[in-house]
């Protein structure tokens, strides 16, 4: 799986120079030897993978942000890869599990590759990430994890809240339009997800 993981970050053309320099380190780790996945909680290695899921509506120029409880920001959804376990087998996972989610990529492989350290209740370890982009609907009632968001946003892709959100998005969404979003003629106000009459109960 070692190897699987490394071909597929080859395949990730960076966006710019950090991108670049966090691609060359991740291959580094990779081939360091090094484990790559958690293995205990809360962070155990400091170092690993995730599988990050942008959920996005092309035709409403929406993506789906969920406001995380522990990490304490507006983020995309996804989760820690499994050991042994291929990326995108985790983002199909994770969307069941956290949104109750059929993941449909819009895109076979991860957009975007970021490496950061954790803020908010989970600071203090890196997470490299792998961005893919799932195709989502903004009318879809969504069945989300309370015990890990507080609450699940569409917001328009002009009023992300980029101040309190991962440092890279505002990144991950200039290049999310160089490959084919575009501008919709009116934006409309973000939309949050109301709970659903059993959720309520």
């Amino acid at each position: 799986m070692r190897t699987t993981i490394a071909a597929l970050i080859h395949t990730i053309a960076p966006y710019d120079t950090l991108e670049e320099q966090h691609k060359q380190a991740t291959l580094r780790w990779i081939n360091s030897g090094a484990p790559l996945y958690r293995i205990h909680k809360p962070a155990t290695p400091p170092q690993h993978l995730v599988a990050y899921f942008a959920v996005f509506d092309p035709a409403q120029q929406q993506l789906l942000l969920v406001d995380h409880r522990q990490a304490e920001l507006w983020l995309p959804t996804g989760g820690h890869v499994e050991p042994d376990e291929h990326p995108q087998t985790a983002v199909i996972r994770e969307a069941r599990e956290e949104l109750g989610l059929r993941a449909r990529f819009l895109l076979p492989n991860p957009l975007f590759l970021t490496v950061t350290q954790t803020v908010g209740h989970s600071a203090g370890h890196t997470d490299v990430s792998l961005w893919y982009v799932l195709h989502g609907d903004s009318q879809q009632a969504l069945r989300y994890d309370h015990s890990e968001f507080l609450q699940v946003t569409w917001f328009p892709l002009k009023q992300l809240p980029y101040e309190r959100s991962d440092p890279h998005l505002r990144r991950f969404v200039a290049k999310l339009q160089q490959f084919g979003a575009t501008e919709p003629e009116k934006t409309p106000a973000p939309r949050r997800i109301r709970r659903s009459s059993s959720q309520l109960r």
